[in-house]
């Protein structure tokens, strides 16, 4: 427990008895939701920030894997079966978090029902393929799944991922024709691609990153606005004449209902991780992009972006149900 927080306790409980046992927070293990199987994005932000948030709280994290229904069986488990005592959070991925619940009205959760704690990153598209597949660069993938009218497999993390909205949208751009295979989670997606089990796969920088960097994936492409410093012989989509930016934003989130000053000390927690040049340093080696927000100032992002995936999900939905 740093100093500050010392005399904040002292006076607390010297104030109010029922403070005291908030002082003592956490005393326990946190047990942290994730809606994807192990080896996607959110297990990533998990690896790259709780050793960093154990030293800071004090005590240890353990992931609960509930993959399924692309995210919404973990995401009902954290806004509706969790007991809003601090010792249950889960990561959170956009734009499934909503886009579950706006493509399938009946699932339960909404995003009122959870309190958004921190984003972490913002992780933007990105096409891989296997180290040795036939695709050589991102123009000759472009002339490729054109002649292969509408043969060419091109895998995603899942219905309702940024992924899966990015073929979409490829397709309303371009009118090229394509199946569409949709995998629980980032995880399974970028293996599919190096197994050759998929021509191609759109998935995240921040997932495919390393597969990259050891030569097992290679990267065509990039859903941006610019190139990214660590891959720069990897064009953006809008250098190719497609005006293609999505991406993935993850962060962390505790049921409605979990006190005020406990929501106040893991958001404290985040900002500390976020200024240790350590934690700065892992997100450069995996290739992710740092994009913080906190506490009201994430809420209302989410909630913008809410209604932004219900127009868009309005205009392409008859694309996937003809």
């Amino acid at each position: 427990m740093n100093f500050g927080k010392k005399l904040f306790c002292a006076a607390a409980i010297a104030a109010l008895t029922a403070t005291a046992a908030f002082c003592a927070y956490p005393t326990k293990q946190i047990t942290v939701i994730q809606g994807f199987k192990a080896g996607g994005g959110s297990d990533a932000i998990a690896q790259m920030t709780q050793p960093f948030l154990e030293k800071i709280l004090g005590q240890t994290f353990v992931n609960q894997y509930l993959p399924g229904a692309a995210g919404a069986i973990g995401y009902t488990r954290l806004a509706k079966g969790s007991k809003p005592d601090g010792y249950t959070i889960g990561i959170i991925n956009t734009p499934h978090l909503y886009a579950d619940y706006i493509m399938n009205p009946s699932i339960s959760y909404r995003l009122p029902d959870v309190i958004p704690l921190a984003n972490i990153v913002t992780d933007p598209g990105v096409i891989v393929v296997a180290k040795d597949s036939p695709i050589k660069d991102a123009a000759d993938f472009l002339a490729k799944v054109k002649a292969a009218a509408g043969k060419m497999t091109i895998g995603n993390g899942g219905v309702g991922s940024d992924d899966f909205f990015s073929s979409l949208i490829f397709k309303k751009l371009t009118g090229i024709e394509f199946q569409m295979v949709p995998f629980e989670g980032d995880g399974p997606a970028w293996q599919a691609a190096m197994g050759q089990k998929v021509d191609v796969t759109f998935t995240n920088i921040g997932i495919a990153f390393p597969q990259i960097k050891a030569g097992n994936l290679r990267a065509l492409a990039i859903f941006a606005d610019k190139r990214y410093d660590q891959m720069p012989d990897v064009p953006t989509m809008k250098e190719l004449g497609i005006d293609l930016v999505n991406g993935s934003s993850r962060g962390y989130a505790a049921p409605a209902g979990t006190p005020k000053e406990i929501v106040d000390t893991l958001i404290s927690a985040f900002k500390q991780m976020a200024a240790m040049p350590e934690f700065q340093q892992v997100l450069i080696d995996r290739a992710t992009i740092m994009d913080m927000m906190y506490g009201e100032d994430f809420a209302a992002w989410l909630a913008e972006q809410d209604k932004t995936y219900v127009a868009l999900w309005d205009e392409v939905k008859g694309q996937l149900q003809k």
